[in-house]
């Protein structure tokens, strides 16, 4: 499979409590800083791999030392980066991620060059057709849109990483459009209610029916997630875990999706599996430094088989 979006260089401190929380002060001391590599689709792509799947990543970075630097990672992780392109005068994307230390809830500060933006010929030399799936984000839309729609002429499914936060913002219009190419889109809760209208997650998804005629799904933080499939809907819940730093779960999500849809999973087994993966990404600092192995994931999953 091969997965378009975006790459960044996170620097994750762990504080005593987020900025805005009661009693925060002005000023605090961090518990701890790592240099982390991420991004909605590179951690996706180093999760499927790490979970058994051949993986391959498409997407842009600055000639620079965090652009080597997520390189590095992805080549570790075992992820073929022959299009991960590398752009003169580009500044890496880059994250301030502030952890929580007592819930592992985060807030994320991030910034984009306008520079990082893939190319018509850079997306058209992907070969969409040697991959069973292609997965995107909403970063580059005309990137995804334009990859997506190659993927479904060539009888690819097409998975997404959707989180537009704001129905006025300029890319919801191409989310939508996104949407009703994909397969299987995956939303976040913030932008199901934001391109739906709707807060509740079951009402959002029967909302958006009318622009994706795929398997819909949302993904609900600690709550799990649920899903449309045709009319009919399909909950699994969260699991309970000690939660070191969130960052990355969703993206985790996706690929333990994509692992279990790819190996022919039912729908409910398929989102029982990736929240297992999640929930064991949880309880490591960063990224692409907590994606777990397909043992951990089948460990936990076997855990709360044998308590039920």
């Amino acid at each position: 499979m091969i997965g378009l979006g975006e790459n960044s260089v996170d620097r994750v401190m762990v504080v005593p409590r987020l900025p805005g929380a009661p009693g925060a002060t002005s000023k605090m001391r961090v518990a701890s800083a790592v240099r982390s590599a991420g991004g909605q689709v590179a951690t996706t792509m180093a999760a499927c791999a790490s979970l058994g799947l051949r993986a391959a990543y498409a997407g842009v970075a600055g000639a620079d030392d965090d652009g080597r630097f997520i390189r590095e990672t992805m080549v570790a992780r075992g992820v073929d980066v022959t299009h991960l392109y590398a752009v003169l005068g580009a500044v890496t994307r880059t994250a301030l991620v502030l952890v929580d230390a007592a819930s592992g809830e985060r807030v994320v500060l991030w910034n984009r060059d306008a520079l990082l933006t893939m190319t018509a010929d850079q997306v058209d030399a992907i070969d969409v057709s040697a991959a069973r799936l292609v997965h995107v984000d909403d970063a580059d839309l005309d990137a995804s849109i334009r990859v997506a729609t190659a993927a479904r002429n060539a009888g690819r499914l097409v998975c997404t990483d959707i989180d537009v936060e704001d129905a006025a913002h300029a890319g919801a219009a191409q989310a939508r459009q996104l949407l009703a190419i994909a397969t299987h889109p995956i939303l976040s809760e913030r932008a199901l209610a934001a391109l739906s209208g709707e807060h509740d997650p079951e009402r959002g998804l029967r909302r958006l029916r009318s622009h994706c005629g795929g398997v819909l799904t949302v993904t609900l933080g600690a709550r799990g997630a649920m899903a449309l499939d045709g009319d009919r809907t399909v909950t699994a819940p969260g699991f309970s875990v000690t939660a070191v730093d969130t960052t990355g779960a969703g993206d985790v999500f996706r690929a333990g999706f994509i692992v279990a849809l790819l190996a022919g999973r039912r729908l409910h087994d398929s989102l029982r599996f990736a929240n297992a993966a999640a929930a064991v990404s949880c309880t490591r600092v960063g990224a692409i430094g907590g994606v777990p192995t397909l043992k951990e994931t089948e460990t936990l999953l076997a855990g709360y088989r044998r308590s039920g």
